[in-house]
């Protein structure tokens, strides 16, 4: 059963480990229980599959972005609800792909260092300070957060589902969802 519904591009931004992944598949499991046609582009899947040969430059990190941005854009003007997880690190190119797709929010899914750090299964952190990984964000790289996001997570203060149902709050506020009736608080 699909939805009548109207494209959106939920763009979720945060550092390595802060949780955008996992809060962007919650989201995406509910508007699937809900029957809404829904996609995830995930930064780590789309540099394995789209941006291969991208390396972690400033222009290539934007080049990524705008790249994620155009299929993402595409999606969203066929009227799929598109989630997208990415570290998007500068604030100039998240604003310039939001100038694109237009129907478009942004989530920052916000963690302190300290927590994404104890976060990293993967030990990307401490490769990169100990100079095994250059141009890491939030390291050596700058981390842009954003100034007025529709909407922030604070995933080391809040659980999932109060991250998610924030989220779909909003959409709902902004007319991409309708409001579930007789849903828990």
């Amino acid at each position: 059963m699909s939805v009548e519904q109207r494209g959106v591009t939920v763009w979720f931004t945060g550092l390595s480990g802060a949780g955008k992944t996992t809060l962007a598949r919650a989201v995406y499991d509910e508007l699937k229980r809900r029957g809404h046609r829904a996609e995830i582009l995930d930064g780590d899947v789309v540099r394995q599959y789209l941006t291969k040969g991208l390396g972690f430059s400033k222009e290539d990190r934007d080049e990524n972005i705008r790249r994620i941005g155009f299929v993402a854009h595409l999606l969203t003007r066929n009227g799929v609800i598109v989630l997208v997880s990415a570290i998007s690190p500068y604030r100039a190119t998240r604003e310039e792909v939001r100038r694109k797709i237009g129907d478009f929010i942004e989530v920052y899914v916000n963690a302190p260092l300290e927590v994404c750090e104890a976060r990293d299964v993967k030990g990307l952190y401490k490769k990169a300070r100990a100079g095994e990984i250059k141009n890491f964000t939030g390291i050596d790289d700058p981390y842009e957060p954003p100034l007025n996001p529709e909407v922030e997570c604070r995933t080391d203060l809040e659980r999932i589902e109060e991250s998610v149902a924030k989220v779909l709050g909003k959409l709902e506020e902004l007319g991409y969802l309708q409001p579930m009736v007789g849903r828990e608080a």
